[in-house]
């Protein structure tokens, strides 16, 4: 069973840090690219960023790049979201899903992930 647990949300000031974590099991973790997505209320959900585990390619959406920094953990089956310079619009629920495959340069489309964790909330007071 394919399980992707994440943890480290909280609130934060403008311009602080968060460091969240997706650890996962159940799958092959080479295989698979993982995902950061996050919705806000009243909005869609954005793709933020993406990692390739077999070869550490990444993805960056345009409102988070230079800001936060995707990494993965191998032995421990762990992904990493660092943020940095946090705003209020970095405000959301943060969600980690799984795709078998590789992330892709240029886009993120939740429908390439078929495997979802249940969320944590980030919010960031101005």
């Amino acid at each position: 069973e394919v399980q992707l647990v994440e943890s480290g949300g909280g609130l934060v000031q403008t311009g602080g840090s968060l460091r969240l974590s997706c650890a996962a099991s159940g799958f092959t973790f080479d295989d698979y690219a993982i995902g950061w997505f996050r919705q806000a209320p009243g909005k869609e959900r954005e793709g933020v960023s993406c990692i390739s585990v077999s070869d550490s390619g990444t993805y960056y959406a345009d409102s988070v790049k230079g800001r936060f920094t995707i990494s993965s953990d191998n032995a421990k089956n762990t992904v990493y979201l660092q943020m940095n310079s946090l705003k209020a619009e970095d405000t959301a629920v943060y969600y980690c899903a799984a795709g078998e495959g590789i992330c892709y340069i240029d886009y993120m489309a939740a429908a390439d992930f078929g495997s979802w964790g249940q969320g944590t909330q980030v919010t960031v007071s101005s």
